[in-house]
Formats: C-alpha cells, structure tokens, sequence
C-alpha cells in the first residue's frame, strides 16, 4: 500500500537532514520512524501509550497513595473528615449537604 503524507514546509527540511545522516531518503527515513511506532504501540489503546520523555502511566491510586505519603502528620491532621462526601463544599464553596 502506497500512502502519502503531507510534511508541513517547516519539518521537511529537518527530515531530509534526518533522512540523510542516516543514508535514506525521506520517504525510507519516514517508513522506520512510522515501523517503529507502530511496533511499539501494536496492541496498546492510545490512551495508554507512553509518551516520550514522560514517567511511565500509572493508575491514578499510585499516584494517590504515593503523594499522599509525602504530607506531614500535621497537613493530613488538617484535612476534612467529609471531605469526599462534601466535595462540592471544599471545591467549589457550595453550602455543606445534609447528611
């Protein structure tokens, strides 16, 4: 299958220079940069995919748990008992619920 692909005016200098330190032409040097994305995301939903130069993801109760181990005694002492029952009254100042 023959596919085209526009390479905006600004990028397309950048990709020949790329193409030809490694003694391709654009169009091959595109080829293996698009191979080697798909192999390395084939079965994985976008959304899970790791982007380059980010911590791998992890569930968000990691991330949770994890920084919620950094507080001090004093600053989780401090915290609403209700809070997740009255979340609309800590974010958003509405009027506490009746319980």
């Amino acid at each position: 299958m023959n596919l085209t692909i526009n390479v905006p005016d600004e990028q397309a200098p950048a990709l020949k220079a790329r193409a030809q330190a490694q003694g391709l032409s654009p169009e091959e040097f595109a080829g293996q940069v698009l191979s080697h994305e798909l192999e390395e995301s084939a079965g994985e939903p976008f959304w899970t995919q790791q982007e380059p130069g980010r911590e791998p993801k992890r569930p968000i109760w990691e991330v949770i748990a994890e920084r919620t181990q950094a507080l001090s005694p004093a600053v989780l002492e401090s915290l609403p008992e209700d809070g997740a029952s009255q979340h609309d009254h800590y974010i958003y100042g509405l009027p506490k619920r009746e319980q």
